[in-house]
């Protein structure tokens, strides 16, 4: 039986790797990487640093393919159907480099920026696999530290407060209002900087690039003084790098609903 592990590698830094995740680190065999493209290059880049870190330099095979095209125009209605036909897409490669890169009895790996639960398609696209019944396999997962997680340590402060729930989000759900009975909200996938909607409200914000890289970037404090700050740097850094993967959390005086 072929075996795979689905690895969580935290959100950058090779020290965020738990004990666990290193333990399966070298129990693999092969290590399965989706290129992003050249502009891309530093994750691709990162993951390997991770690997040379912890495991004996060339004790290890790596096998890359070209992570698919996702049509990130759709909007509305033809957002969900675009997502599910680029999931259908990673399946098939998923497919074929389990299929032809991994030997019976051997362990392959998927490594898994942040957390593999969360907002992160490995798990449903390897059920998928599995459903199309060419190939066969059992796979485990082991949890890694999220941005989530990383960006509220870099800033000192909680997710959540005494007796209050947190939610987490994504931008294109922002932007339809701030949630109802929650005031504490995580927004990952926000591409268009939806907290700006919310300067006229008694929120802070807590917001972090590129978190545990080197190329991190923080900024924190009242939606209405920190936003302009954030904009620039945001600029300043999707010019330097061309993409960028940021989160932050909103915290709401419960007196300003």
């Amino acid at each position: 039986m072929r075996k795979i592990h689905v690895i969580g590698i935290g959100a950058g830094d090779p020290d965020q790797l738990t004990l666990q995740a290193v333990r399966a680190l070298r129990s693999t065999d092969v290590f399965f990487l989706l290129d992003k493209g050249e502009m891309k290059a530093d994750l691709t880049r990162l993951r390997r640093q991770m690997l040379d870190t912890h495991l004996p330099e060339g004790t290890y095979r790596l096998v890359e393919a070209r992570d698919p095209d996702r049509d990130r125009s759709a909007g509305g209605a033809a957002y969900s159907p675009a997502v599910g036909d680029w999931r259908s897409a990673r399946a098939g490669i998923y497919e074929r480099l389990i299929a032809e890169e991994l030997g019976e009895g051997e362990t392959g790996a998927f490594l898994v920026w942040g957390d593999p639960a969360l907002y992160d398609s490995t798990l449903g696209i390897l059920e998928e696999v599995l459903r199309r019944g060419t190939v066969d396999f059992e796979y485990d997962v082991v949890p890694g530290i999220s941005s989530v997680s990383a960006l509220v340590a870099r800033h000192r402060t909680g997710l959540n407060r005494v007796a209050r729930p947190v939610q987490i989000t994504t931008g294109r759900r922002l932007s339809e209002g701030f949630p109802e009975g929650v005031d504490d909200v995580v927004v990952m996938l926000d591409a268009h900087q939806v907290f700006r909607r919310f300067a006229d409200q008694d929120i802070d914000i807590y917001w972090g690039a590129y978190i545990g890289t080197p190329d991190e970037v923080l900024a924190s404090g009242p939606i209405a003084e920190a936003a302009p700050r954030i904009e620039r740097l945001r600029a300043e850094a999707r010019e330097r790098k061309g993409w960028i993967m940021d989160t932050y959390l909103l915290r709401r005086n419960p007196q300003d609903r």
